[in-house]
């Protein structure tokens, strides 16, 4: 069996830390260098649910896209939800690594695993990593579909084939817009408004969209009409995990470790119900929203 060091280091050359934006905290979080592993655990979020199963599994090592502690604490005390993670972690030899914005800008990265959930063809990064001569790596991804889709139908395509999840999928703009072009970023994409024109694309998957910023994204018609798709947070990351536990898999084999990595199916999005609006002074424009969402396939109510 390898030693977590060794894991470690080839985790590295998949998701170098310095190639995590300045403000991130990847790495190795928990976790004795000399330790052996034999399996190794795939989430999103490092809270204690996910621990708990890391227990119950086995696994010596947990890899997550999230951090623990994305900014600075004075204590691990168990009394905390994050130090009661870290107690359980120790007391049961189970490793902790962290890559998060160097996950987002690898080739192939957490973009590029959302796309392929949705079939979607890559044609270059959205904003591109200007260290990367090849061109091939950064974040978001600009994506072209098979063949043309109303927006309606690309987000039923986005709800059957992300995990399902409370809110679903939102749309703005108008349902029935021809989408032949995509940009898609996992996580939190709003700040990416600009690189999104730039991009010319008829479409933009995402999460977390705020009102305001959408709102006035929808408003400039100078660049055309343009469609949002606001998925939930932990679903458009979600797919990277099984990604990232083919790519330790296949290191696995090659260096001959044996190692059994499995992904974690439990949904940690904190959301839990979604009840459509149904208030009389509710527009048609808003209902109708709310069926794009809520009467697609996959996206629970």
């Amino acid at each position: 069996m390898p030693r977590l060091s060794e894991v470690i280091a080839a985790l590295e050359t998949l998701w170098p830390t310095e190639r995590a934006e300045s403000w991130d905290a990847v790495g190795t979080v928990v976790g004795d260098p000399d330790q052996e592993v034999s399996r190794v655990l795939f989430a999103v979020d490092p809270v204690q649910e996910i621990v708990d199963e890391a227990v119950q599994l086995g696994a010596d090592l947990l890899v997550t896209h999230h951090p623990l502690y994305l900014r600075g604490t004075t204590t691990v005390a168990a009394s905390t939800f994050k130090g009661r993670v870290v107690h359980t972690l120790v007391k049961n030899d189970i490793a902790l690594h962290v890559a998060h914005t160097n996950a987002d800008r690898a080739d192939p990265g957490v973009s590029d695993a959302l796309a392929g959930a949705l079939d979607l063809r890559v044609v270059r990064p959205l904003i591109p990593d200007p260290t990367d001569p090849e061109g091939r790596r950064g974040l978001g991804r600009v994506c072209e579909l098979d063949h043309p889709l109303t927006v309606r139908e690309l987000a039923a395509r986005a709800a059957e084939r992300l995990p399902a999840t409370a809110q679903g999928i939102r749309v703005a703009g108008d349902p029935e817009a021809q989408v032949r072009t995509i940009a898609v970023s996992g996580g939190s994409g709003d700040s990416l408004f600009d690189d999104v024109r730039a991009a010319g694309v008829d479409a933009f998957l995402t999460a977390d969209l705020r009102h305001h910023p959408a709102s006035e994204f929808m408003a400039d018609r100078a660049h055309g009409p343009l469609a949002l798709l606001d998925a939930a947070h932990w679903a458009t990351e979600w797919p990277w995990c099984e990604l990232a536990a083919t790519q330790l898999d296949e290191i696995s084999d090659r260096h001959g470790w044996g190692l059994r990595v499995h992904v974690s199916p439990t949904v940690t999005d904190p959301w839990t119900a979604h009840a459509a609006s149904s208030h009389p002074s509710s527009t048609t424009r808003t209902r109708s929203a709310s069926r794009v969402s809520s009467d697609t396939p996959g996206a629970p109510n």
